[in-house]
Order: C-alpha cells, then structure tokens, then sequence
C-alpha cells in the first residue's frame, strides 16, 4: 500500500527542526520513503490532501498502564501508597484475561484517537493486551512488571510467576507483527521486590537483548525507604545487580539525584516523565531540565488512566512544558520544542523504535491535527500551538506503520461498540460485583 500526502505542513523533528511547507510525504508499505517539496513520481494507491491540517509523528507514550481505563477515576483523593493498597490492588485481584482485553482496547481506542502510535506499556496479564495491541495496529514495548513479595531466601525462578510470565511473554509475543510487539524485561520498582527477581531479571535482560522497564524514585516515601533499607537510591541499588546493562526506561524519576542522572545517562536509561499522574497523586516535580543538562535521554508518559484520568498525551506536553516553566521562574526552562521531541523522537529513542521523525527511511507512524479548529485558530506559530493549544480531539488521522487506523472519528481497527459493551456488561461488574443493588 502507497500513499502521498499532499499540501503538508510539518514538523519533521529532525535535528535541523525542519517545518516543511505545502510539501509531499510519501508511503510504500510501513516506511515514510520521501519528504519534500516538489512532487514525488507515483503512481500512488492513495493520495490524503493535508490542506487546514498539520502533520507530526505520531506521539510514543512511553509509560503506560491501558488497561488501567477500567479504574478511571477510582480512589481519588489519596496518596500512592494508600491508593495503590486500597483501591488498585484489590480491584486488579480480580481482573481475568477477558477484563484486561476490554480494557486494553478501550485504552488503545482513546490514545489511537489522540494521536499515539507507540507506547510502553506494564501491566499484568500481559499476553491479553498483546491480542488487542496487534489488532489495534500500533507498535508497543510490553512488560509484565515483575513483583516478588516472598522471603528472598526462598526465591525459585520456576516458583515466581512473574519469572514465568517474562519466559512465556518473550517466547510467544517478542517481535510479534515484524516487530509491532517488542517485549522489554521490566520490574515493578524497587520497593515491591528483591534482590534475587532483580538479578533474575537482570540476566534475562542481557540474554535476551531486552531493555529494562521499572518504576523509579515516583514518591519521597519510596525513594527515603530505598535509602534506609540499602544506602542507595532506588536506581543504584538496581544497578548493583546489573539491572540496566541493556538500558531502558525509568518511570517517574520524581527524587533521582544528580549521581543518578550521571549513571543514566552514561548507560542509556531514559526518563520517562509522568508530570499528570504525578501531580494528581501529589507525588510531586521530577527535576526535569536539571536532567536534561545531565544528558538524560528525556520522554513522556500519562502513566495508568486510574491516575491521569486521560490518555491525552497533548495534555502531558502543555503540563510539562508550563510546569517547569513556573516552577522555574524561567520561560524556557522547558522550550515547547523540546516538549514535543519529549513525546516523539526522545520517546521513539526510549523505546528503541524507529519512529519519531518525518524522515525517509523512518516508520510511517504520522498524525494530522485540525488548525482550522476554533482553538488551533489563528496560527502565528505551529509548535506553540501544539504544544499550548492543542487537545487530543484535535486529531484527525492516525497512521501507524504505514496503515490508517483512525480517520475523522472512524476506527478501522477496533470495534468501539463490542469494546463498550464488554467494558459495561462484562469489566465493570466483575471488579465491582459487591456494587449491585
């Protein structure tokens, strides 16, 4: 399948921060293979006119929970830790395959329509999210997001079920879809496990060429009881045991310090910032242009959507961007340029993906967003708009390796009305079976 846009405006988000204006962009199979101005040669099995709209890459959320839609709005109110133990964990406990399919696809659907082509996503279950992933059509790093609460004396690899469902994730979804689904190694933090799952995991990470998904440093309580329990940060205790020699994605970052970010950046471990989420649980401010100077790799996550609320990644770009901007008492402490790199090509850097740009030879995940809509209108400067103006409604095409998934309100990939009704009749009422009458 080829197609060529025309009448583009773009940010590529290549390194010379290129606009490219009433131009052409085409697509043969699942690669962008030409970005310019003059005409390409064709023919072409589709030609989408891009007039009134502007184009990007397509966003890479690059922490997320997607099933977690089913518990949207659950438990507000609290601080992680008592949300988590109250609320989330007796909620996931009865969660089965068919309750996380319904909400992955209700998941996927909200982030396709606001204009995210990849994400990383950590979640139990995860060969059910897999299913609706490859369906969906979009690329995703998945992980299991392995705990171990036992006594680390009695550790056995073939007792644990996370070291299980990291062995069966590997072996029946990893480079699923030519690589639509890879699968990273991951452990859920410091603080929900123990040495022995961490050099387990650790290993397996390095055997397999896998990179590492953990939650780092998200809260003060965390991270001082880390420090108590090891006399090291959450990070560094990991890499004790050889957790990031293959890199990966830290989530949240909220307290890492500067011997942290040193360590990061030198072993390409990316932060993933999650300044919604962690606003909203009052878990605080990662130090996010103190990284950047350190050279650490930076992203953006919404986390799960019991914690945002939203899948909308546009809100998670303005946030960060006005965010550090106040808390700084700096305009630029967080340029809207580098608030858009954060969701696309540091994102597309995070995952190992070769997404993020409009560049020959790039993957043809790319999205178009209405500046005819009253918010996007006028338009004095494009990244301005996106980055301060710009919702996720605002989106009208979703193409994700080269396919068009979603136009114009229409998903050609998912069956909105099945993923209602399951969510409805089948999800809620088995979480919350003690609701009725």
């Amino acid at each position: 399948m080829s197609t060529l846009f025309t009448h583009v405006t773009a940010l590529l988000m290549d390194e010379q921060a290129t606009t490219l204006t009433n131009g052409y962009v085409a697509v043969e199979g699942a690669h962008i293979t030409y970005v310019g101005a003059q005409r390409p040669q064709g023919p072409f099995d589709q030609e989408i006119d891009c007039t009134g709209q502007v184009m990007l890459p397509g966003l890479v959320n690059a922490h997320t929970h997607i099933p977690m839609t089913l518990l949207r709005g659950y438990g507000g109110g609290h601080d992680l830790h008592t949300w988590l133990h109250q609320y989330i964990f007796p909620a996931e406990a009865k969660l089965d395959d068919r309750a996380v399919a319904a909400g992955a696809a209700l998941g996927l659907a909200e982030m396709i329509a606001s204009g995210v082509t990849c994400i990383a996503d950590m979640y139990l279950r995860t060969h059910a999210i897999a299913q609706q992933v490859l369906q969906a059509g979009i690329s995703a790093n998945l992980s299991c997001g392995g705990v171990y609460f036992g006594d680390p004396d009695h550790f056995s690899p073939d007792a644990c079920g996370d070291c299980h469902n990291q062995r069966a994730l590997t072996q029946e979804w990893h480079g699923a879809g030519d690589g639509q689904i890879l699968v990273d190694t991951s452990i859920h933090g410091e603080y929900t496990s123990s040495a022995p799952l961490w050099q387990w995991m650790a290993d397996w990470a390095q055997q397999h060429r896998q990179r590492m998904h953990v939650h780092i440093s998200e809260t003060q309580a965390e991270h001082q009881a880390c420090l108590a329990r090891h006399g090291r940060t959450p990070i560094q205790v990991l890499d004790q045991y050889g957790v990031w020699e293959q890199g990966g994605i830290a989530a949240h970052c909220v307290y890492t310090t500067p011997e942290d970010w040193a360590m990061m950046a030198q072993k390409g471990v990316s932060c993933v910032h999650n300044p919604y989420s962690n606003l909203k649980l009052g878990s605080g401010i990662a130090p996010i242009p103190a990284m950047a100077k350190a050279g650490v790799n930076l992203c953006l996550g919404t986390d799960g959507m019991s914690s945002h609320n939203s899948a909308d990644l546009f809100a998670d770009i303005k946030l960060a961007a006005v965010l550090h901007n106040g808390a700084a008492c700096d305009p630029m402490a967080l340029s809207p340029r580098k608030a858009l790199e954060m969701a696309t090509v540091c994102g597309a850097r995070a995952l190992g993906r070769p997404t993020g740009q409009i560049v020959p030879g790039k993957a043809a995940d790319l999205i178009l967003v209405d500046f005819t809509a009253p918010n996007l209108t006028p338009c004095h400067d494009v990244t301005e708009n996106l980055v301060f103006a710009a919702h996720g409604s605002n989106v009208t095409m979703n193409m994700a390796r080269g396919k068009v998934i979603y136009q114009n309100g229409t998903f050609y990939t998912l069956d909105l009305e099945r993923i209602r009704w399951e969510v409805a009749h089948y999800a809620l009422p088995r979480i919350f079976e003690d609701r009725k009458g």
